[in-house]
Parts: C-alpha cells; structure tokens; sequence
C-alpha cells in the first residue's frame, strides 16, 4: 500500500479472491471512465476462468490506470458474468494505455481468444 497525501497519489491494492483491485485517488479530476462487460468462454470458477482473471488484473498495473476494479456480476437482467472499470486522468492516458504493449498482448493473446461477448462503454462528465 502507498499512501502520500496533500494532493499526491494515495493508492490502495487489495486482494479480493483471486482478483487485484487497485483504487487511486488524485486531486486532479478524472477525465474518462473506460468499462467493459464480459461472458468468458470458460466454465464459472474454474481454474481457467481464475487464470484470466488473475492476467486481467495486471492491466492495473500500466501507468495511468486509476480506481482498477474487476467486479462480478448479481444481476440476472445481464448475461455478461464479469466487468472492468478504470479511470484515467486525461484522454492521453486512455491512449496510452489502449496502445500500451501490455494492453495490446492481453487483447490479442487472451481477449479476443477467451472472451464470448462483450460490451465496452468508455463515459466522460457531463460538467
């Protein structure tokens, strides 16, 4: 855990399962939330699945990557089981991190392999 404060990066790294969690918080506001649902190929809570996830949660550490979440679906309205969001402070760091070499072998080598549907929204505030 790194905590420094008086308009520093305070951040937080928490194991919840087999899944990495990394919340920061800045003073500066924060420009686009990236999220995406998912339904992975594999069976639920099977040793694939777990791998997965567990590659997915690395994607926290590329730089620009804030309040990092991957989070399990309750509601029986979605199909997607699973979903991700981040924050990013500024539109270059969400491209930086779209075109980061660690983001792109995760799409092609797990993604595009692994994942049976998906839905991506990346969300801007409105003021």
């Amino acid at each position: 855990m790194k905590r420094v404060l008086h308009g520093h990066t305070v951040e937080q790294f928490q194991i919840s399962g087999s899944v990495l969690q990394k919340q920061t918080a800045t003073m500066t506001q924060r420009a686009i939330e990236h999220t995406v649902t998912f339904r992975l190929q594999h069976a639920p809570k099977s040793p694939k699945e777990t791998d997965f996830l567990n590659a997915a949660a690395k994607l926290a550490e590329i730089p620009g990557v804030q309040d990092y979440q991957i989070r399990r679906q309750t509601s029986p309205k979605n199909s997607h089981t699973f979903g991700i969001s981040m924050w990013f402070s500024t539109a270059q760091e969400f491209v930086d991190y779209s075109e980061h070499p660690a983001h792109v072998e995760f799409v092609q080598n797990r993604w595009l392999k692994e994942v049976a549907d998906f839905q991506e929204a990346d969300f801007e505030s409105l003021s």
